[in-house]
This record gives structure tokens, C-alpha cells and sequence, in this order.
């Protein structure tokens, strides 16, 4: 099956192999494959003992494996086998990373990462990566837990900094993404046979190759996290970047602790209740991220779960969003915006409800995260609500023809008796649509 950038797939098989493969030719850089797996909530690794590649060839809990390079009379490759039932239960993701030395991926040609079934060798999914230009360093895609279940997703984001930036995101050691160092060292040794002293002169062309390659750093690609505040409340994706590709956005909560106060007399609000209920057996807060769009060609809408109203990235809206978390669980909401198609895109409001287990999100601590595939990842927290809310207006990504600007909202909406968190949200930002109630 092959996938494009931001779709995702149930994985039902219990050992699979991720093998990513690429055409080899004289000139292309070497690649190293590594996977890195992510604690629960974290988006990190717990340590460098979480990353395995050439290096370091298994992980302590036997669940990944680096079974090695490999090559075959069309291309190289290199292979990790995963044991998804071995993966230990605060490890949330099992992301697999690709790194070049000596140039880019856009000097590689049939780039691809392919998901295998251990057991019957079938292909379960293929992502080929066809957009690659000055990147050094990519994560093609993702294993993850979903609601006790495991799914892939292809991903597809770039790094022009190498093993630096990705590493940064990933709270790992950069040299916990190359290959080992012996390896990269063997192939000067045969350049050094040549005997004659006046071999040298003539090999001044491969000193001249970085110097050539210099231009690919100076880009617009920036790769240090960008934090939105009230008093910086916007960024442009234009000016790092980021205006192609897949944009992530993730909503993640957990409950604020109260810190008890003594000598103060016991107060139970309904703060303190909705406290209580998220505690309670079956009381599991359940948020739904939802998004309103309007395109270039005035067609307005919104994907939200409510409907099953998923929407989809290769056609309109070009906005996808992944399913639907009813437990409150640690990987929280996922939405993607196909930017390829931003041309479409007039604005995208970003929002969340309430759906059930809570009457506001009053004691939530939730965070917004954005990742484009190119460019800084975008956060900022919601704050905390002072009144009893049930919608949020997260983020407004605008389009203005020149420029595609990200706008943190932040904004806490009450609605009206007998009024839907849509239409709430809604007549605040004047989107002017029709509503009638649903279920999911």
C-alpha cells in the first residue's frame, strides 16, 4: 500500500521490519538509519540507550533490532526489525530517522521506506520519499500506540542540519544518529593506494565537493523551536520555510495538580468537581481537536471526529485529521495540513472541544504543538481557563498571498445556552456556516 506524507495505517502484524532503501551511485552520500524510541507524552527519548542504528544494534528490551546494511543489484538498504510486543509500555513511538554524510537526500534517487511483515515477508505499507532537496537528515515515518493498538505513519520531515537538529528534537546525542565512526574510515584507506606523490594534485576535486556543497546550509529552514506567546503571538512560516509539505499539529493535556493550602476550610467548586469526576473510574476526558477552513474558492467546512468528518490531504480540504482519542491519553489529538496544496488554503482555524468527562477545561494543562515539515516546530500552552469553558480557539493560519502566517489564539469561548461549541467558535472568528447536531 502506498502511502502519502501525514497518512497512517493500522498495523496488525506483531513483528515487523522497517527497510529503508534508496539507489546507490558513485556520488551519493552514505546513509545511516536509526531508530529512536519515544517515551510516553515526551516526544523524547529517555536517554541514548532509546536510540538504535549501526552503533548501537539492539535495544536493551530486545523490541528493536538494526539488522545491518544491505544491497541488492537496483540499491542499498538497511533494515530494523521491530517486536511491537516487546516495546515496553511507557515507549509511545518507535520513530525511524535516515542521516547523510557527503551530501543530501536530494542527491538520492528512489528513496523509500517500506513496513514489512516479519512472518509472511508481505509489504504492509510503503512511503516514498520524493520531495528531498537540501536535507541532511529525515524522519521517514513512525510506529505509535493508538487507543492499545499500533499504527504507521509516514512522515516525511526534513533537516537541513543534519544529525544536529533532528537530535535536538529528540533529546538524543547526534552521534547516536550516525553509523559508527570505523565504518565512515574505511573507505580513505583504498583512496590512498594511488603511490604516485602526484596523485594528490589531481584530488583536489573532492576537497572542492564541500565547498560546493556549502550553499545547502544557507537556507531559510530554521530548526530552533518557536514559542508563542501573548506578546509574540505570531510567526511567519514563509520566512523559515516551512510553506511545503506536511504540517503536524498535536493537542496534548494532562490535569494540573492542586496544591493543598492548610488552615484554609475545604472548598469543593465546580473546579473541584470536574477534579474529581476526571479521577473517577469512567470519567476519562475526552477533547476533540477539530479544525474550520475556508478555501480560495469560498467552499467553508470543518473536520472534526463529530460526523466522522476526517477530511483528507490529497483532495480538499487538504486537511486530515487522525482519528479520534477518547481516552485523554498521552499522545492526545492529531490533525495534519497538507501545505502542497496551501495555494487552496485561505485560513484554517484550529480549535477543541469538550466532548464529554468535563464541563470546561478548567485544571487542564494542554499544549499546542506544530511541526512543519520543514522549518522550527511551533508551541505554546493554552493557559489556564477562568471560566467555564468547553471550546478553545487554538491557532488561525492564514494565507495572505504572500505570506502564510501562524497566529496563536489561545482564546477560551463560552457558548450560550442551546449553542454548539461549532457555532460558538464560529461566530467569534465569522466563519458564517450552517449547523446542525451530530454524533460520532
Amino acid at each position: 500500500m502506498s502511502m502519502s506524507k501525514g497518512a497512517n495505517t493500522p498495523v496488525t502484524a506483531r513483528q515487523v521490519r522497517l527497510e529503508l532503501g534508496w539507489r546507490s551511485a558513485p556520488s551519493a552520500p552514505a546513509v545511516a538509519a536509526a531508530a529512536l524510541l519515544l517515551g510516553a507524552g515526551t516526544e523524547k527519548v529517555r536517554s541514548d540507550a532509546d536510540s538504535v542504528s549501526r552503533a548501537r544494534p539492539a535495544h536493551a528490551s530486545g523490541a528493536v533490532r538494526h539488522e545491518g546494511a544491505g544491497a541488492s543489484p537496483d540499491g542499498a538498504s538497511e533494515t530494523v526489525a521491530v517486536d511491537l510486543d516487546a516495546v515496553e509500555a511507557d515507549v509511545e513511538k518507535v520513530v525511524l530517522t535516515a542521516t547523510a554524510d557527503g551530501g543530501s537526500f536530494g542527491a538520492l534517487s528512489g528513496l523509500h521506506l517500506r513496513l514489512v511483515d516479519a512472518a509472511s515477508g508481505a509489504e504492509l505499507a510503503r512511503y516514498d520519499s520524493e520531495d528531498a532537496t537540501v536535507e541532511t537528515a529525515l524522519v521517514l515515518g513512525e510506529l505509535y500506540r493508538r487507543q492499545g493498538a499500533w499504527k504507521f505513519r509516514a512522515v516525511g520531515q526534513g533537516y537541513s542540519s543534519g544529525p544536529d537538529g533532528l537530535a535536538t528534537d529528540f533529546g538524543v546525542s547526534p552521534a547516536a544518529l550516525r553509523g559508527p565512526a570505523p565504518a565512515a574510515a574505511a573507505p580513505a584507506a583504498p583512496a590512498a593506494p594511488p603511490v604516485a606523490p602526484s596523485a594528490p594534485a589531481p584530488v583536489t576535486p573532492p576537497a572542492q565537493a564541500p565547498a560546493d556543497a556549502a550553499p545547502a546550509p544557507v537556507t531559510p529552514v530554521r530548526l530552533t523551536k518557536v514559542t508563542l506567546t501573548k506578546e509574540a503571538p505570531s510567526v511567519s512560516l514563509t520566512k523559515q520555510g516551512g510553506t511545503s509539505g506536511a504540517l503536524h499539529v498535536n493537542l496534548s493535556w494532562q490535569m494540573r495538580s492542586q496544591p493543598k493550602k492548610e488552615g484554609q476550610p475545604k472548598k469543593e467548586g465546580w473546579g473541584a468537581k470536574l477534579t474529581r469526576a476526571l479521577t473517577a473510574p469512567g470519567g476519562a476526558l475526552d477533547l476533540d481537536l477539530c479544525a474550520l477552513f475556508e478555501l480560495t474558492d469560498g467552499r467553508k467546512g470543518v473536520v472534526q471526529a463529530l460526523g466522522n468528518a476526517f477530511g483528507a490531504l490529497d483532495r480538499p480540504p487538504y486537511i486530515h485529521l487522525d482519528g479520534d482519542d477518547r481516552t485523554g491519553g498521552t499522545a492526545g489529538e492529531n490533525l495534519t495540513v497538507n501545505l502542497d496544496h496551501r495555494q487552496s488554503l485561505r485560513r484554517v482555524l484550529i480549535f477543541v472541544t469538550v466532548y464529554e468527562g468535563a464541563r470546561s477545561f478548567a485544571d487542564l494543562d494542554a499544549t499546542v504543538t506544530l511541526r512543519p515539515q520543514h522549518g522550527a516546530p511551533i508551541d505554546f500552552s493554552l493557559g489556564e481557563s477562568t471560566e467555564p469553558s468547553t471550546v478553545c480557539a487554538l491557532a488561525l493560519i492564514t494565507n495572505t498571498g504572500s505570506d502564510l502566517v501562524v497566529q496563536r489564539e489561545a482564546r477560551f469561548l463560552v457558548p450560550e445556552r442551546g449553542v454548539s461549541p461549532q457555532r460558538t467558535v464560529d461566530r467569534a472568528y465569522g466563519w458564517g456556516m450552517d449547523w446542525t447536531p451530530g454524533r460520532k
